[in-house]
């Protein structure tokens, strides 16, 4: 921000890189690669209340795992676990929008371009199921997490 920065400009920047200390992308150049995204029109977002009271031709879709959508997911959303999409693009209607969502924004991401890429239309909740546990107040038990 103090440089003035574009998000395009920030995808590129050069910043130091030490392997010990982190990795080859800053965070700084992954914010510019997702904000881009948005901007270029790659991947669609939709929002809280966009969830809340989907229209009639959207349809929600969880896409984290068995155990956190058990702990916690948004009424009405079909359950499939982002590892388990691509064996069931079958069972998904072609004819409504997809608005997928995670725990925090990746998985609906990595999700919504997979069916994009398969002729479905798609928007990825912007922050996840926790931004929308947050905007409804609905408290988030923490565990440790463990695979399903």
């Amino acid at each position: 921000m103090r440089a003035g920065l574009t998000v395009q400009q920030l995808q590129d920047l050069e910043l130091c890189y030490a392997p010990p200390f982190g990795s080859a992308k800053d965070p700084v150049n992954y914010a510019g690669f997702a904000a881009s995204n948005v901007m270029n029109g790659d991947v669609r977002i939709c929002h809280v209340n966009d969830s809340i009271s989907p229209t009639a031709g959207a349809m929600l879709m969880d896409v984290r795992t068995r155990a956190e959508a058990q702990a916690g997911t948004i009424p009405g959303a079909m359950h499939i676990p982002m590892d388990d999409l691509r064996d069931r693009l079958g069972e998904l209607p072609k004819n409504k929008e997809i608005l997928t969502f995670c725990q925090a924004g990746l998985r609906g991401y990595l999700a919504c371009r997979i069916l994009t890429q398969h002729g479905f239309r798609c928007r990825n909740l912007s922050g996840g199921y926790k931004t929308y546990a947050a905007a409804l107040g609905i408290r988030q038990e923490h565990k440790p997490a463990h695979k399903t």
